[in-house]
């Protein structure tokens, strides 16, 4: 295993969860979904709660997913779900994906969704999950961009919030703005057959600034991030307090419209 860690900023709180959980093939892997078919093999790495996971594991079956975290209580959620909606070809195992405990050649498609910003050495990822590709395969991953988030109405502690929050992740070892670097990462780590693309979410309904605005709310003073930023210094209870009422600002603007860049990479495995 490598001794190279990086802390996970957002932890598993409700609210990140609530997040999370609003995953699905659809609107997180589009760009995956043509290349997969039944019967194909597929390692999806840091699976969270296993939402995108089960519905890839329909997508492919009778083929099997494994699912890997790295550790067992982020695994017990996945496993709740595909327990909750009756998937049984999802095999669970932890692991770092830094150093994966599989043999070569082992998977038809490697799948990691927002997982490269939180690892120390997103190269050494991108390596190992083209070890464990067998030739023929595809590796993919998609991670946003912080940097590039855009919102309206131009709250200033909304940018406080952004500001925060990559000296969070930057803090815990990782790379809040890992989507524009995807392509880099994937060419130092040897693939010479990337297809690099992006696509984004847009958070503008009443119904989608509730979910959104409300959940970045209550994680900005309940998750491990607010422990994090006050422990630090970075910030106080009161400053978060009021990052969490300029995003219900927000989310009670009429007009309040944001933005989620990702960048996303389709590598083919020789």
């Amino acid at each position: 295993m490598s001794e190279r860690r990086a802390v996970y900023t957002h932890g598993h709180h409700e609210s990140v969860l609530r997040s999370h959980r609003q995953r699905t093939a659809n609107n997180s892997a589009a760009y995956l979904l043509p290349h997969l078919q039944p019967g194909l093999s597929l390692l999806d790495i840091g699976c969270g709660p296993g939402t995108i996971t089960v519905d890839l594991a329909a997508r492919i079956a009778p083929g099997v997913v494994t699912a890997v975290e790295q550790a067992d209580d982020a695994l017990a959620l996945a496993r709740a779900e595909a327990e909750r909606q009756g998937v049984s070809n999802i095999s669970f195992v932890t692991s770092d994906v830094h150093s994966l405990d599989f043999p070569d050649d082992t998977f038809d498609i490697v799948h990691a969704h927002q997982v490269l910003q939180h690892v120390a050495d997103p190269v050494q990822a991108l390596r190992e999950m083209k070890r464990v590709c067998a030739p023929g395969g595809v590796v993919a991953a998609r991670d946003a961009d912080y940097a590039g988030f855009i919102w309206y109405p131009q709250l200033p502690a909304l940018d406080r919030w952004l500001d925060l929050y990559q000296r969070a992740h930057r803090t815990n070892g990782g790379e809040p703005d890992a989507g524009r670097r995807l392509l880099s990462w994937a060419l130092q780590a040897g693939f010479d057959d990337v297809t690099p693309t992006g696509s984004l979410w847009c958070f503008a309904t009443e119904q989608d600034r509730q979910w959104w605005g409300g959940m970045w709310a209550d994680r900005i003073v309940q998750s491990d991030l607010s422990r994090q930023l006050v422990d630090s210094g970075l910030a106080t209870e009161t400053d978060l307090q009021d990052v969490a009422a300029a995003w219900r600002d927000w989310t009670a603007a009429a007009d309040g419209w944001l933005a989620v860049p990702h960048g996303e990479i389709l590598c083919r495995v020789t």
